[in-house]
């Protein structure tokens, strides 16, 4: 006899699902039993939020869909930052949870919470596998819909006396994702007028230019018409940097414009580009733009975001059509622009310069290779991050800024470390790094190597940074913390602290060996 527990694993085995990160449940006995008698290993994390992050960048790295496990009641609401994070940054996750029998469902009850009433306005689909013969079809509608433009999470829920069931219904055969449909020609040949009669077009490269993997539709794109490219943070590294023709992220810059580029700009092909990401209020306040929307949705209803014409279709198929069909070529006219951003990203500080993270920005950059990833979390130094750090391959920075949630980075790290064949650097203020620091146990037994920078402020600057700009003055954003180096020694890291930029250069040794370190940056006031 399989039970429904036994043909759920067996299902995440057919999805090519290796780990499965999360809490234990009493509720999730079954399951976690045959998943010990399964190829898919269980790997016990210290928060659920930590799980649903390390499913979340999983997802953002790979395109597959990572999977995060909770028990019911506040297992359950433990994953739901996390799971929201994926929603709104477009990651594929599936989150499953227990819950207790269906005997006792309709009344109040021990930890009993309406979990899929919960995660409903949070996910693309969930359900409760309440009937053992639909156990394979939900495993694969969760992981296709997870999966498939634009991606996301969904949610399954398992009730405990569901878990022990009998049942015959084989897995389903995995599938790939679901291709995009063509471009319409009559948006495709409305799009190519509008581009070809511009005089400063210019390309925004959002979350999709990365997650759709049309990098090289893009880079073929620019090669064939001259546009520059402007990213999102989410889509940093679409274009490399060290092109003439990137103008790295809106705020990139001294002036945090792209070197004037977007306020210059008079027509704006927007690939792949998500309003959660950034608010187009910021780079069309006046709404006078013409925009060209490439997407695999139809655009989003906003004042600011009116496309002239929208092109719903694969991104790169999308790029491609259009550089055959644009019979223009543009001069880089915007090519001191790049000067301007890629130096002042890119200029080494004097040894006596203030420790500020834009400071060891340049330093940083150094010490790592093309190929490393950059899991940011988010704070002040994420602005930095996203403004300053040049990327010069896609995928290779991680920034959490649908939902922005603070807490991403070290589960984050432990997710990349897993997925990619290259050095990881979580950069991290003190603020975020606490909330999920107790994941370096779990990082630690897993046998990760990547290296934490925590830049100290003993502050939530940015929130004291928007509260300075607002009122002059802040209040509620201070912090304690405890002394991170024996701290991180305590969980077997090697930890060291630098207070001077050429003590941080010094220390980025780690980022290339192979362990599991932390550098402790403490910025001058």
């Amino acid at each position: 006899m399989t039970t429904v527990a036994e043909r759920l694993v067996e299902c995440l085995e057919t999805e090519g699902v290796e780990q499965v990160f999360g809490v234990p449940g009493e509720e999730l006995e079954d399951l976690l039993f045959a998943i010990r008698d399964s190829p898919v290993t269980f790997v016990p994390v210290r928060h659920e939020q930590g799980a649903a992050f390390v499913a979340d960048v999983h997802g953002r790295l790979t395109g597959e869909a990572g999977v995060c496990l909770a028990t019911l009641g506040p297992g359950a609401t433990n994953l739901l930052t996390g799971v929201a994070d994926a929603q709104l940054d477009k990651s594929p996750l599936v989150a499953i949870t227990g819950q207790g029998g269906r005997e006792r469902l309709h009344k109040e009850s021990h930890q009993k919470l309406d979990v899929v009433g919960t995660f409903e306005p949070l996910v693309k689909w969930n359900a409760q596998i309440s009937d053992p013969s639909a156990v394979a079809e939900s495993v694969r509608k969760a992981f296709k819909t997870a999966e498939y433009e634009k991606p996301g999470a969904t949610h399954l829920e398992l009730p405990e006396d569901v878990a022990g069931e009998p049942t015959d219904a084989g897995p389903l055969p995995a599938r790939d994702p679901v291709p995009g449909p063509a471009p319409d020609d009559d948006a495709l040949a409305t799009a190519a007028s509008l581009l070809a009669d511009a005089d400063r077009p210019l390309v925004l490269a959002g979350n999709g230019a990365v997650r759709a993997d049309a990098a090289s539709a893009l880079a073929e794109f620019v090669d064939a018409t001259g546009v520059a490219v402007v990213s999102t943070y989410m889509a940093k590294g679409a274009l490399p940097d060290r092109n003439e023709r990137s103008l790295m992220t809106l705020d990139s810059g001294p002036e945090r414009n792209a070197g004037g580029a977007v306020d210059a700009a008079d027509t704006v092909l927007a690939v792949g580009y998500d309003i959660a990401e950034h608010d187009p209020e910021g780079w069309n306040p006046d709404g006078e733009k013409r925009i060209v929307h490439l997407d695999s949705e139809p655009a989003e209803v906003y004042s600011h975001y009116t496309p002239d014409a929208e092109l719903v279709c694969d991104a790169a198929t999308g790029l491609g059509r259009l550089a055959e069909s644009v019979e223009r070529s543009w001069e880089p006219w915007c090519v001191d622009a790049h000067e301007r951003i890629y130096d002042h990203a890119m200029t080494r500080p004097d040894a006596d310069d203030a420790v500020t993270v834009a400071n060891t920005l340049p330093l940083l950059r150094e010490a790592m290779a093309d190929e490393d990833v950059l899991v940011s979390d988010v704070g002040s130094h994420k602005m930095a991050i996203a403004r300053r750090f040049p990327v010069h391959e896609p995928g290779r920075c991680v920034i959490s800024n649908g939902l922005a949630s603070m807490g991403i980075g070290v589960p984050g790290g432990i997710a990349a470390d897993l997925a990619v064949d290259a050095d990881v650097v979580v950069g991290t203020g003190d603020g975020g790094f606490l909330m999920n620091a107790a994941e370096l146990e779990t990082a630690k037994r897993l046998d990760c190597s990547f290296t934490v920078v925590v830049w100290r402020d003993n502050d939530y600057g940015l929130i004291s940074e928007k509260q300075v700009d607002h009122t002059g003055d802040h209040y509620g954003t201070g912090l304690g913390n405890p002394d991170l180096v024996p701290f991180a020694e305590s969980f077997g890291l090697a930890a060291t602290r630098a207070a001077s930029l050429d003590e941080f250069e010094d220390a980025l040794t780690v980022v290339d060996d192979d362990a599991l370190s932390l550098v402790e940056v403490v910025l001058d006031e």
